[in-house]
């Protein structure tokens, strides 16, 4: 597989990749930071050692291995398993697509992977036991298990989580926000600050006022994007909404960081539409 091919082959997994890292840390957020960590491990492992034929398998033992890690540097507190003697059978499609992340969560690690790439990403048992390095009967048990635990999580009604803000963190992304809706991007500008960051995510970065500028230029020439002050995972966010489409969910949402009255930092998730899929969101106005 030449690098054109196999630079392909990430793109087209990143959908599904994202689903997976995700639901194991229990963050939207955070598993594109995880994604974008097993892309690059995968790129630098391909150089040092090309992976085997099954490339699909290889990367995702890289995502979960990643995913891992990062649960174990938050030391996240694990979850006591349920008693074999309980209903194992897996949510339907239509229902496990809507379980949240943080019901995810709550899920031991072994449980966890082995219900999202079963019944979330349709691998098998095998593959199960080849990603997450244990033994098919392993594999096969974590999944009951698994099933078990989140068909009674998924039970239990979860309260939408809405951001701290200060009043004048209200109002400043709110002017934000406004400014936004009024196509006023000369006054966005003059509120980032000179080291300013994007993260147009999955598709470029840039640094600096200047570089930072171009962004909103899109922006300029849309009509079609409507803009809302809201939360992404209990954090201040700009959700979006297509207003050709049925605006009962956003299309994606920005995210930004301020020190001092100033933009440091703009993530937006414009061109990683699978962010959105089952992510913890509320409109505030």
């Amino acid at each position: 597989m030449n690098d054109e091919d196999f630079n392909h082959r990430l793109t087209e997994l990143r959908p599904r990749l994202h689903r997976y890292c995700g639901r194991m840390v229990g963050s939207t957020v955070d598993g594109e930071d995880v994604l974008q960590e097993t892309l690059l491990k995968a790129i630098r492992a391909r150089a040092a050692d090309p992976p085997v034929d099954n490339i699909e398998s290889w990367i995702f033992r890289i995502a979960h291995n990643t995913s891992i890690d990062f649960l174990r540097e938050r030391q996240r507190k694990a979850v006591e398993p349920l008693p074999d003697d309980i209903e194992a059978s897996p949510l339907p499609e239509s229902e496990i697509v809507t379980v949240s992340f943080r019901t995810f969560l709550q899920l031991p690690e072994h449980q966890r992977c082995a219900v999202i790439l079963k019944d979330v990403l349709g691998h098998s048992v095998e593959e199960i036991a080849i990603i997450a390095d244990c033994t098919p009967a392993a594999a096969r048990s974590a999944l009951q298990r698994g099933r078990a635990h989140l068909r009674k999580l998924a039970a239990i009604p979860e309260d939408t989580r809405l951001p701290l803000m200060s009043e004048e963190e209200r109002q400043r992304l709110v002017a934000y926000v406004a400014w936004f809706r009024a196509g006023d991007f000369d006054a966005i500008r003059a509120m980032l600050a000179e080291d300013v960051k994007l993260d147009l995510v999955n598709r470029l970065t840039l640094e600096g006022r200047d570089k930072v500028s171009v962004y909103f230029t899109r922006y300029a020439q849309e009509v079609r994007w409507r803009f809302v002050l809201g939360s992404i995972e209990g954090n201040p966010a700009i959700l979006v909404f297509d207003v050709t489409g049925s605006m009962q969910k956003p299309s994606h949402f920005v995210l930004l960081e301020w020190k001092q009255n100033r933009v440091t930092s703009i993530r937006d998730f414009l061109f990683a539409p699978y962010a959105i899929e089952t992510v913890d969101w509320a409109r505030l106005n």
